[in-house]
């Protein structure tokens, strides 16, 4: 198998807005469901909030200047719905659009293709009063932010994501409650899972009326790669109910105009489904020029006995309340192997798997790998170094496999590490470290780590450089 990526193929690294940005009140930016959240005492470790995050807003420039040392050819990042549009609805705010402008400018000076993802989680605080993801009403405004900033920002900016891992803002805020906005409402979830399906619709066709032809809309799922913990039938049907859950949920509206088979009676229990109307199938399935994957990790399931009925080893958070509506019948292990920071087991053979289902799943639509990492614990050597040999190795072997998966017939187009720099990690606070720039949160000088000098030479050479002790 060959190391090399071929000509073209994208560099890149991501991040989120509220997980960087900091500047919460600054341009007109009203709080979104994040502000509220993390400031809402318990909701995350240490009490921390993105307040000041690593006040990217303030550093924008020396943070391109970090992606241009390191080779990068793409930077995805998101926009705060609350810098643009406060309210979730009206006019833009010009000053909040002027942040991403210089943002994008300052990327095109560099040579760096901007890929622009519309919702990373923070939903207008305002909507959120309205009723959030589960009101209907949520994706009407989300289809009219999508086409102001495509709009302001679709003559300089070609790569488009309209939602990032719409899983995690239906179930991890709506059922379990370990992400804003920490509702634990099951049926609400589901409603709000169809909602954030249509505002993907309804967003990709406002997009494609705002943007000039050339530009391409994707979406970023984190699609699970679900295995059973043995192969009798009812861990297989674990399994099955699992993935209609987590990726068949997604991906069968937006790419096959669907629901799965069985996921309406599987969640009889928790609601009608009522919510579903005519046309809503239509208006989701829309033609995409890519498809984003977010992968970390994967998933053991069986069927749950009388004694493990509520076991859920899933590593989406501690709630005494399960992201998984209906599935009360099936239980979560932890998968054997080495693990990240996380608690996440590293598995790269699942990215494989994963690369080649959606080969299959959506044969002809391009791949990006919108995001991969793995949280370590990194810290300055005396001399102020950061040296990350297992971020690296996580690295090489993951990317080994997403060129094994193109060997293999996988149409992966590029590859953006999670994350650029350490930031806020959600309900974990600053407490888990994922970036390749080190930030030091007291004066929040940045440091690259190992793995960005590892990533640069990939970056230049195209080539996998050799994996740590190798």
């Amino acid at each position: 198998m060959s190391d090399r990526f071929p000509p073209g193929f994208l560099w890149g690294a991501a991040t989120s807005a509220y997980q960087i940005e900091g500047a919460v009140a600054e341009g007109g930016r009203t709080p979104s469901i994040w502000d509220t959240f993390s400031h809402t005492p318990g909701r995350t470790d240490g009490g921390d909030t993105g307040d000041v995050a690593v006040d990217h807003y303030h550093r924008m420039r020396e943070d391109v200047a970090l992606m241009a040392e390191m080779g990068l050819t793409a930077y995805r990042f998101s926009v705060s719905w609350s810098r643009v549009q406060p309210t979730g609805r009206g006019p833009a705010v010009q000053l909040g659009l002027d942040f991403y402008r210089r943002l994008v400018d300052e990327l095109l000076d560099h040579g760096i293709q901007p890929a622009l993802t519309l919702y990373h989680w923070d939903l207008p605080q305002e909507l959120e009063d309205a009723g959030g993801w589960p009101a209907r009403d949520t994706a009407h405004r989300f289809a009219e932010y999508a086409a102001l900033v495509g709009s302001a920002l679709g003559d300089r900016v070609e790569h488009w994501i309209t939602l990032n891992e719409p899983w995690c803002s239906a179930f991890l805020g709506y059922a379990s409650g370990v992400h804003a906005p920490g509702r634990t409402e099951p049926a609400a979830s589901l409603r709000a899972a169809h909602h954030l399906n249509l505002a993907h619709g309804e967003a990709t066709s406002a997009l494609r009326a705002a943007l000039p032809a050339r530009d391409q809309i994707a979406v970023s799922l984190n699609s699970a790669v679900v295995r059973p913990l043995s192969p009798d039938p009812a861990d297989l049907a674990a399994v099955r109910r699992i993935d209609d859950l987590a990726n068949g949920i997604f991906h069968g509206p937006m790419l096959h105009g669907a629901y799965p088979a069985n996921l309406f009676a599987d969640t009889a229990s928790v609601t009608d489904w009522s919510f579903v109307q005519d046309g809503d199938l239509r208006a989701i399935q829309q033609p995409l020029d890519a498809l984003g994957l977010n992968y970390y990790t994967t998933s053991l399931v069986s069927a749950a006995d009388p004694d493990t009925a509520d076991a859920r080893a899933d590593g989406h958070g501690a709630s005494a309340h399960s992201p998984w509506p209906g599935a009360t019948s099936v239980a979560f292990h932890q998968p054997p192997g080495e693990r990240t920071a996380m608690g996440w087991t590293i598995d790269p053979s699942g990215l494989y798997d994963l690369l080649l289902r959606y080969t299959k799943e959506a044969p002809g639509l391009p791949l990006l790998i919108t995001e991969n990492g793995a949280a370590c614990e990194d810290g300055p050597a005396p001399d102020g170094s950061v040296h990350d040999p297992d971020r690296i190795g996580y690295l090489h072997d993951h990317l080994a496999t997403v060129r094994r998966a193109m060997e293999a017939g996988a149409d992966v187009r590029g590859y953006y590490l999670w994350s650029l720099m350490d930031n806020f990690e959600w309900s974990f606070g600053y407490g888990k470290r994922f970036g390749a720039v080190y930030v030091d949160y007291a004066t929040l000088e940045r440091t690259p780590k190992s793995s960005a000098r590892w990533y640069a030479e990939l970056a230049r050479t195209g080539e996998l450089p050799r994996r740590p002790g190798a």
